[in-house]
């Protein structure tokens, strides 16, 4: 099959640090290829991604709405360059306009939460040629609130990249990886580590708007260089691998409802434990007891660091392996396209 993929033009494909969607996209682009499919790309323009054909996007503003009539016509365009069996795309639904009521079979893909309206009349405006997927069962069932065929298929990570530890030092410390704002619930990591006395690496973006300056000044910084509290910085896909693989457990207690997080599954192929929240897709990834802990309360999460050795960090790599691995997410995209490839063939077969 030919298909043909589109990414947010914020960030190139692969992103150079930090970029869940954009990764996956570079999956898939590997993957289908690897698999004998023909992949087209329409992406930031410095991407550098191994797709057949690339076409880059001219704006590089999502939210800025020249840019969005200029990436409309370049989705356009490429389509009639490349002539794709099916279209899929993790960018805007507005820029698959000029096409939505064509028989063409198209995939929006939603890492994020859908907006009820814009999926209602895209669904409305397809005729059927339009399907959706969420990167959670979270994302999927607030989309399907709009109408439309929606499909969960989870995100996931390159096992290679991520080296099992199957024990760690006995002093090992708790991570924090994520950007570093209040809804990722750095300082609920701080506190905790702080009550049982367990020194904790702090690494991820610092958010440089007035609500994120004030947050880290506030709540974060004080802390830093006391109590076994260190702050990092960002760190590349190497750094992330041998932070991950060290600490006895990676701490993110978020206080929003995650889509997905891919950090999480990260960690977990490292052999990692998570301590999270049960919210957002967080139930979906870690298993109670078994992957992790997702606690409500910082008396829960003091409980769960003092019971991380119980988790058992094989089991924690094969549920990546099983479920959040490339392979595993590629075959669950490369069904959904055949199965519309067929059914869009059958079509024409009939008429």
């Amino acid at each position: 099959m030919k298909i043909l993929l589109t990414a947010d033009p914020e960030l190139p494909v692969p992103p150079k640090l930090y970029g869940g969607i954009e990764r996956i996209v570079d999956l898939l682009v590997t993957g289908l290829q690897s698999r004998g499919h023909t992949v087209g790309l329409v992406a930031h323009p410095e991407s550098t991604s191994k797709a057949s054909q690339f076409f880059p996007w001219w704006g590089k503003q999502s939210q800025n709405q020249w840019d969005a009539l200029k990436n409309t016509k370049v989705l356009w365009s490429a389509v009639q360059k490349f002539q794709p069996d099916i279209l899929h795309s993790f960018s805007r639904i507005l820029y698959l306009l000029p096409i939505l009521n064509s028989p063409l079979p198209k995939i929006m893909s939603y890492q994020r939460n859908p907006s009820q309206r814009t999926t209602s009349w895209g669904a409305k405006l397809a005729k059927g040629s339009l399907t959706f997927t969420g990167c959670s069962d979270y994302i999927c069932g607030i989309g399907q609130k709009a109408g439309g065929v929606w499909q969960t298929i989870h995100n996931c990570v390159e096992l290679e990249k991520y080296t099992f530890q199957l024990t760690v030092k006995p002093d090992a410390p708790l991570v924090f990886l994520s950007r570093v704002e209040q809804i990722k619930g750095a300082h609920q990591a701080i506190a905790a580590a702080r009550h049982v006395k367990k020194p904790l690496i702090i690494a991820g973006n610092q958010v440089n708007t007035e609500e994120g300056k004030n947050y880290w000044e506030q709540e974060i910084a004080p802390y830093l260089g006391k109590d076994g509290i260190e702050y990092i910085g960002p760190v590349n896909d190497i750094q992330k691998n041998e932070l991950l693989g060290q600490a006895a457990a990676m701490i993110v207690p978020i206080q929003w409802d995650e889509p997905f997080g891919i950090v999480f599954a990260e960690a977990l192929a490292c052999g990692t434990p998570v301590i999270s929240c049960p919210r957002g897709a967080l139930p979906e990834i870690v298993r109670q007891g078994i992957d992790g802990y997702l606690v409500n309360n910082l008396e829960e999460t003091c409980a769960a660091i003092a019971n991380i050795s119980k988790i058992n960090r094989e089991h924690c790599r094969q549920r990546v392996e099983q479920c959040f691995s490339a392979d595993v997410v590629v075959s669950k995209y490369e069904q959904l396209y055949l199965s519309l490839f067929t059914s869009n063939s059958l079509v024409f077969a009939k008429n």
